[in-house]
């Protein structure tokens, strides 16, 4: 079994201390309104969040999955390419799946709002619904309510740091914990960005609970795989592998 890298270690202690400081302070809601990510038109909205809500988790079994993944291609990832470069996509990672759910929520709102605000409902109105984590728009001649919970999660981080693992390992053979059938790394990372998309566009869930912000797991592996292209392609000059 490899050893644990410093790096991920290090990662590993500050998610779970967090973790334990959202489950015990303020009745579990005080770290929510700090640290999670709230859509920006929200008042409860932070720029500070952007960065800190990757090192938060809704619950045990949230963090047990995503530390566990972190543990296991975190680790080989920052061996084959040192500490620096590993932290670099890991958070790289993270806000590019902030760039992409909060991309595609606003792809969904912004239209929604302007169909409101043309139909007289006022922009302080929306602002207020939406300091309750939720907008309203019309169906037809009813009011439906569609939620932006806050994002939490270093499920974008990891995201990356799996296709920067298939890159540099395209044969190793991964599985699910509830499909155990080895599928090759070059196969199985598009495959799980396929779903995600899927289920983004559909709200249709394949692996994961109904509220996971499927884009921003889109986001993360697409901006893995970028810099590990990048890298990759520039590497004709050996020190920019140097650790």
């Amino acid at each position: 079994m490899m050893k644990i890298t410093d790096t991920v270690k290090h990662l590993l202690i500050i998610n779970v201390v967090v973790f334990i400081g959202r489950m015990t302070l303020g009745g579990g809601e005080l770290f929510m309104q700090w640290f999670a990510l709230y859509f920006p038109e929200n008042p409860l909205f932070q720029p500070w969040q952007i960065f800190t809500h990757m090192f938060m988790h809704a619950d045990v079994m949230h963090i047990f999955f995503n530390m566990f993944a972190l543990w296991m291609f975190g680790t080989a990832v920052e061996h084959q390419l040192g500490s620096k470069k590993f932290l670099f996509i890991y958070i790289s990672a993270g806000l590019g799946a902030v760039f992409f759910q909060l991309g595609y929520h606003y792809f969904e709102y912004l239209p929604l709002k302007q169909a409101l605000l043309d139909g007289g409902v006022s922009n302080s109105y929306i602002i207020e619904t939406l300091s309750e984590g939720k907008v309203f728009t019309a169906v037809g001649d009813k009011l439906t309510e569609v939620f932006f919970l806050p994002m939490v999660g270093a499920s974008g981080c990891i995201m990356g740091v799996l296709a920067a693992f298939g890159m540099m390992n395209p044969e190793a053979k991964l599985m699910l914990i509830f499909l155990p059938i080895p599928i090759k790394a070059k196969y199985f990372i598009p495959g799980i960005i396929i779903l995600d998309i899927i289920s983004a566009l559909t709200d249709q869930s394949f692996f994961s609970p109904s509220n996971t912000a499927y884009m921003a797991h889109v986001g993360g592996a697409i901006t893995g795989f970028l810099i590990m292209w990048y890298w990759k392609k520039t590497q004709f000059n050996k020190n920019r592998w140097d650790r």
